[in-house]
């Protein structure tokens, strides 16, 4: 059964971008073990005792399942509970699969499911949060034009049973629980493109109990989960109607089931890091941009237009039929022809990075802006270019290069204007992973020091004409960034693990991780303990968990 006590209690080692929102990863923290997800496989290794010892994997799949058309995407724990989400095309639909872990390590599949939709693969948002005791899931769910019941097309869970070919999908949505703005209603059923639809799971029960709640509208999507809601903004995909509507809409969706909410909106978001709750104002701030298509598959990385800073007073939702007024927005730097990197919301300032398509220079322009509305924006080129955002402190970091990686501090702290700090290259190499996931960084626990950390970034480098992997981490002094060392991949590992699953890492396989006062590199099938009490990392050892033997010759 599922419906044990959750325990025991499990710190986050995800670089999340909610506090109490945990989204879905490749490793986590069940106890004394790391979980790791990799290639449709779980994988524990034991912590225990100041140790690093392999102990079990499991297929991430359904026994007796053929996996080849399933991508097994994120995992999240609840106590011992770990949960693998993932796309099946063989099966069709999101797929939820619960495992539980014994105090030893050792894993045991518990039940799988499905729920009915589309593809919902991100570039760079998450499917899935947990929330408490609650699996928060988005997918999206299309139309069938052909003539059919359009009930058919609601959503669904079926429970997977042995022998079972394809889901038998059970209801878990009532007509009462779609919701669409009054203006589309209106209009009629022409007007929608599709159901976003946001499930809500209790992990702790023994039999999963999912509810949905559905919104409809245009295809394109940006969705962002606060701690007590869904944002999910709906704009045409990369398109316009060709009777000239153009209107989008931005849902909540309370976590508690309550009733949605809409009201129009212009634009739209570049990816969930355009979106920043701000409870104590009761207001909504969204970078939004008049040329993007949402984030759906690599949607974010096309984003482009004229950006505007909506700060969004939540009294604005309703039944959809009123807009957010001009003066809700906030003209923002940027142009027609010039793409929107990324963006990030830290410490009451925005901030996002410009790159001229026009002119391909690599070289980038970073906006700085008061969420307060004092001043004028501030621009700084960035030469390096921006690939990377990240909070740090009350501070920022960007991470750039052309040939090496540069790393380059925002103060936001000194009087009330932002500048470009201290930065530190690592030459002849390049960022590994560009997901939010593989940047870690970790306050000093001293709070008198709230300007010193250390932060991890897989990078390959480049070394006598062959790239390796490593980990690189940067100490932070007072501001200032200094190499604290790497932790080594080693060179040319690659295991015949007999993939039958997920055999592309589209979501990475590198992951600085800090565990209290121990800092881990997971680098593909290695994991590696580095000792960071001096005045550089070193390494401590090291494990390679990849499977030993084919998998279909383990079941043999």
């Amino acid at each position: 059964t599922a419906n044990r006590a959750p325990d025991p209690a499990n710190p986050s080692i995800t670089n999340n971008q909610i506090a109490g929102v945990e989204e879905g990863g490749i490793v986590k923290v069940v106890g004394d073990h790391l979980v790791i997800l990799r290639r449709g496989r779980l994988f524990t290794v034991s912590t225990g005792a100041g140790d690093l010892k392999p102990v079990d994997s499991v297929d991430a799949f359904p026994p007796g399942v053929d996996p080849s058309g399933d991508w097994y995407d994120e995992m999240l724990v609840r106590g011992d509970l770990i949960v693998v989400v993932g796309f099946s095309y063989g099966r069709g639909g999101t797929e939820i699969n619960r495992f539980r872990m014994a105090p030893d390590g050792s894993l045991a599949f518990l039940d799988s499911h499905h729920l009915k939709s589309a593809d919902y693969y991100s570039s760079r948002n998450y499917a899935s949060r947990v929330v408490g005791d609650r699996l928060v899931v988005y997918t999206p769910l299309y139309f069938d034009r052909s003539g059919n019941d359009p009930l058919a097309d609601m959503p669904g869970l079926s429970r997977w049973t042995p022998g079972q070919e394809k889901p038998a999908f059970r209801p878990i949505t009532q007509a009462r629980e779609v919701y669409l703005p009054a203006p589309v209603k209106a209009e009629g059923a022409g007007s929608v493109e599709a159901m976003h639809t946001v499930s809500r799971c209790d992990l702790t029960a023994a039999e999963l109990a999912c509810e949905a709640t559905v919104v409809l509208g245009p295809a394109g999507r940006t969705f962002f989960v606060s701690q007590n809601a869904v944002y999910v903004w709906v704009a045409p995909a990369w398109s316009w109607r060709e009777d000239g509507d153009d209107r989008r809409f931005l849902y909540r969706i309370p976590l508690d089931g309550g009733r949605p909410a809409a009201v129009q909106v212009e634009g739209a978001p570049v990816d969930q890091f355009s979106f920043n709750p701000d409870a104590a104002n009761s207001r909504l701030d969204i970078l939004v941009t008049d040329l993007s298509g949402g984030d759906a598959m690599w949607g974010p990385e096309f984003a482009a237009g004229k950006p505007a800073l909506l700060q969004l007073p939540t009294s604005r939702f309703g039944d959809g039929s009123a807009a957010a007024p001009a003066s809700d927005y906030r003209s923002m730097p940027g142009g027609e022809y010039v793409g929107i990197g990324h963006n990030r919301f830290v410490n009451g300032w925005l901030l996002y990075s410009l790159n001229n398509w026009t002119r391909n220079s690599g070289v980038s322009h970073l906006i700085a802006a008061r969420l307060d509305g004092k001043g004028h924006p501030f621009t700084f080129q960035v030469d390096t270019g921006v690939q990377r955002i990240e909070q740090m402190g009350q501070d920022a970091l960007l991470v750039g290069g052309h040939g090496d990686t540069v790393f380059t501090t925002v103060d936001l702290t000194s009087n009330d204007i932002p500048y470009l700090g201290f930065g530190f290259t690592v030459p002849n190499s390049r960022q590994a992973e560009s997901r939010s996931h593989g940047f870690f960084f970790r306050p000093d626990p001293d709070p008198a020091r709230p300007t010193f950390g250390l932060l991890g970034l897989p990078v390959m480098r480049l070394t006598d004409n062959q790239w390796t992997a490593e980990m690189r981490f940067l100490q932070r002094q007072n501001r200032i960034l200094s190499d604290f060392g790497h932790l080594d991949a080693t060179p040319g590992a690659r295991a015949e693990d007999g993939c039958r699953a997920s055999c592309v890492d589209w979501y990475g396989n590198a992951r600085p991780i800090f565990l209290g006062q121990r800092v881990f590199a997971l680098m593909g099938y290695e994991l590696v303990e580095g000792d960071a009490a001096g005045d550089a990392i070193r390494e401590l050892r090291r494990v390679d968990f990849a499977p030993t033997a084919p998998v279909e010759a383990e079941r043999d």
